[in-house]
């Protein structure tokens, strides 16, 4: 298995860096070496600083994000930690307004076996599912 870091999967998928040294290229040549029996692996903080950085630095759209997210979880060649829990934040965020990271933190703590999540956060509690404390 080899770890994949995030500006790995943002070369791969925005292919942006043909003038600046063939990042995206370098990064599709390692994307094409992954086999189910030597897959590449996508940690959870991964997935919260890819959203992150393709909404908020690369300006891709909501349903762009969750192509990706989509592609990353059905590719036999991609192990997603705790995937069954990505997919469950996957859902929640696809159906609120809401940010990704407060999704996977809440389903995360749900997967745990938390009885709640709490939070300072107004949006996340009305949206992702969280209580308001205060």
């Amino acid at each position: 298995m080899i770890g994949l870091d995030t500006n790995v999967l943002i070369h791969f998928f925005l292919q942006d860096d043909a003038e600046k040294g063939e990042k995206g290229k370098k990064a599709s040549e390692l994307m094409s070496t992954l086999t189910v029996a030597e897959p590449g692996w996508v940690g959870t903080p991964v997935l919260i600083d890819l959203v992150w950085e393709m909404t908020h630095t690369h300006k891709i759209k909501r349903i762009g994000v969750i192509q990706i997210l989509d592609q990353l979880l059905s590719s036999q060649e991609i192990t997603v930690q705790n995937s069954d829990t990505v997919r469950e934040a996957l859902r929640l965020y696809r159906s609120r307004n809401t940010e990704f990271a407060d999704c996977l933190i809440a389903c995360s703590a749900k997967a745990a076996g938390c009885s709640r999540t709490v939070t300072f956060d107004r949006r996340a509690a009305r949206d992702a599912g969280m209580e308001l404390l205060g």
